[in-house]
């Protein structure tokens, strides 16, 4: 760059990148660069940096979504220790999050670390819970890691192995790779930059091939990078014709600030700034046409409109493609310049690939994980509760803990394929019930594996945690006192009003007044036939009438053997004091969904202080009613000799699972799959 320069194409690699980065900005010299990947090559640090290949941005978002597609929640990187690999796996970590699922281990190693390293390195890997690698290496180096990884059989049945466009370059630029190479590379999905099959490209193909037969072209093959590579240098002529077109000059001119240092073998007073760099840079990026790579447009933030991947699996003597990739509508099994001209839709039912042939020649989706061989039992905790301990609670026996939810989970781990190394840890200080919702944040923060126990399912909770399929229908409902009524015999009359009396007693004169006519105007051999008949029916309609009132009128009657409260609707209508169980979901519900006033709000921690604030009630001290979930409220009304009821419908509908941050049943930490 000692002679006057205008545009530079290149370099390779996103290292290379980085340093001449700095350079070009200093000169105001655009930078086309067809192989430099590095997600951290953004324009907003280096304005002059222009990127004529896909960000790896792109590609591991691709990844995230290819994991979130076959369910997995946990991956393992194996990544090359330089910028180009550590930009690369960062921006995977953040596609993960976004689907829940994250990098549970970053196994870098350096470019030239030997076969022994790289053995090492995999056997530390293989001993980890994760059966799903991330390969984000050089083409120099990458072969060298699925070598090694056949030799220690990592690449049979239940692995999976996805690398990115480094493979599929590799491969595309051999004109043929030996057989011992796919060999190892079995079931293996990789990713490559999706070029569309246009009449360009298929001319351009035509005459390398052509070359390739004459033998100009040596024996190399043509991969994705050699099209944007063509594809630069077309960007940069029309860029330059368009400049001179609109009056550019080639004119530069020194700065002060570049002058040699001494002992410098650079001659950096011999470097000169291109005045017209920034008017050039804004012709390139105003720049839209057809290559041989697809169509040459940049978006706002300097990338290449409509990003794009082959999804492949490598299988056979060859690649077979699975389906693409596109930042517009993601997965799908139909090439991307189809969809675009449809609204983009990334819901989770849209999202498509073929069927696999994964490592171990099967079709089955591998489960992606395995229980470590050098890990810990499973931190499970179990609420340590004050109250209603028939549902989990502190015991002396060997695993510590005991109750239904306890059984519960004991049965659905027997009944699983393979062993579940687990060990229970009790959360609470044992002197009143812990809140469940500190619970939940303690195994998302991962301090515990999983928890086991009578937690309910919410939305705020499902945030942070996953959650198993409800093994228990749950609810709130009100609990309120019943008063007796005392017996009478003339109860039954209760129902009729003045009005219902009124009513009656003109059916009768009625019915009255039509028996004396017909006596009158019938003759007497048909007398009583008639009387009776019409006596019968209208004696029927009035029973009918009177015991259709009764019926209408018994709910009501139930109602006023109960206290003022008749459900959730006329308890918040009213003033008075609720009882709730101690660290129940109950109180945010109540405060924050219905706006009852917290001051209102009695916590309670057993069925013994339930009992307490019922029978004293809210004149005395105690509370008008209960609001508590379902299965407790059964279980407290077993025991009250029907002094109280559920008054009111369930106000909400929800469940209780086993939660986790990534493992598998609930209560496992986000990310591998459910065992429900």
């Amino acid at each position: 760059m000692e002679s006057d320069v205008v545009a530079a194409i290149g370099p390779q690699s996103s290292g290379i990148a980085h340093v001449i980065s700095h350079v070009v900005n200093e000169l105001h010299v655009p930078l086309l660069s067809f192989g430099a990947t590095d997600p951290t090559l953004s324009s907003m640090q280096y304005p002059y940096f222009l990127r004529t290949t896909p960000s790896d941005h792109f590609q591991m978002y691709a990844i995230a979504d290819i994991v979130d597609y076959y369910g997995w929640r946990e991956v393992i990187a194996i990544f090359v220790d330089d910028d180009y690999g550590r930009s690369g796996i960062s921006v995977l970590g953040d596609a993960l999050a976004k689907k829940r699922a994250k990098i549970s281990y970053k196994a870098a190693f350096s470019p030239g670390d030997t076969e022994s390293k790289i053995n090492d390195l995999l056997v530390e890997v293989n001993l980890m819970e994760s059966r799903v690698y991330v390969v984000h290496v050089n083409p120099d180096t990458g072969l060298n890691i699925f070598s090694v990884a056949k030799a220690l059989n990592m690449m049979g049945s239940g692995y999976v192995w996805i690398a990115t466009d480094w493979l599929p370059s590799y491969l595309d630029s051999k004109d043929a790779v030996d057989s011992n190479t796919m060999n190892i590379l079995q079931g293996v999905i990789a990713l490559r930059h999706y070029t569309p099959d246009t009449d360009l490209k298929k001319s351009f193909m035509s005459k390398w091939n052509t070359l390739k037969y004459k033998g100009s072209a040596g024996h190399a093959g043509f991969n994705s990078y050699a099209l944007y590579a063509y594809d630069s240098v077309w960007l940069a002529a029309h860029a330059l014709d368009g400049f001179l077109n609109e009056g550019g000059n080639l004119s530069f001119s020194y700065d002060p600030k570049l002058h040699d240092t001494n002992g410098s073998m650079l001659h950096l007073a011999s470097l000169r700034v291109f005045n017209g760099g920034e008017q050039l840079l804004q012709t390139l990026l105003r720049m839209n046409f057809t290559g041989v790579s697809g169509q040459i447009q940049f978006d706002p933030d300097k990338h290449l409109v409509h990003p794009a991947y082959d999804v492949l699996n490598i299988v056979g003597t060859g690649t077979r493609r699975i389906g693409y990739w596109s930042n517009y509508s993601h997965l799908s099994v139909v090439p991307p310049e189809s969809l675009y001209t449809k609204p983009p839709n990334i819901s989770t039912g849209s999202q498509h690939l073929y069927s696999v042939i994964w490592p171990g020649d099967t079709t089955s989706t591998p489960r992606g994980w395995v229980f470590p061989n050098n890990g810990q039992p499973l931190r499970i905790a179990v609420p340590n509760r004050v109250g209603y301990k028939e549902f989990a609670s502190k015991d002396k026996s060997p695993q510590g803990v005991r109750g239904y939810c306890i059984d519960v989970f004991e049965a659905a781990i027997s009944l699983l394929p393979y062993a579940v190394p687990h060990t229970y840890m009790l959360y609470g200080d044992g002197k009143r019930n812990p809140s469940y919702n500190e619970l939940v944040s303690r195994v998302a923060q991962n301090v515990y594996d999983a928890a086991v126990g009578d937690i309910t399912i919410v939305t705020n909770r499902t945030k942070i945690v996953d959650f198993t399929q409800p093994y228990m229908e749950s609810g709130l409902v009100v609990v309120a006192p019943v008063k007796e009524a005392k017996s009478n015999p003339w109860a039954f009359l209760k129902p009729f009003t003045a009005e219902m009396w009124l009513v009656t007693a003109m059916f009768f004169l009625f019915v009255g007044a039509v028996v004396w006519i017909l006596e009158h105007r019938i003759n007497s051999e048909f007398r009583g036939p008639p009387r009776r008949q019409l006596i019968t029916i209208c004696w029927f309609s009035f029973s009918t009438m009177f015991f259709s009132h009764r019926e209408n009128t018994v709910s009501t009657l139930g109602r006023m053997l109960t206290s003022g409260i008749q459900g959730i609707d006329s308890l918040i209508s009213s003033t008075e004091p609720i009882g709730i169980q101690d660290g129940s979901f109950a109180l945010n519900y109540l405060v924050d969904e219905l706006n009852i006033a917290q001051s209102r709000i009695v916590k309670l921690k057993n069925p013994e202080a339930y009992l307490r604030a019922l029978k004293l009630g809210p004149k005395k001290g105690g509370v008008a009613a209960i609001v508590d979930e379902l299965p407790y409220v059964e279980l407290f009304l077993s025991n009250t000799n029907c002094l109280y009821r559920i008054v009111g419908p369930e106000f909400t509908k929800s469940g209780w699972g086993f939660l986790s941050l990534s493992f598998m049943v609930s209560g496992f930490p986000k990310g591998l799959p459910s065992c429900s």
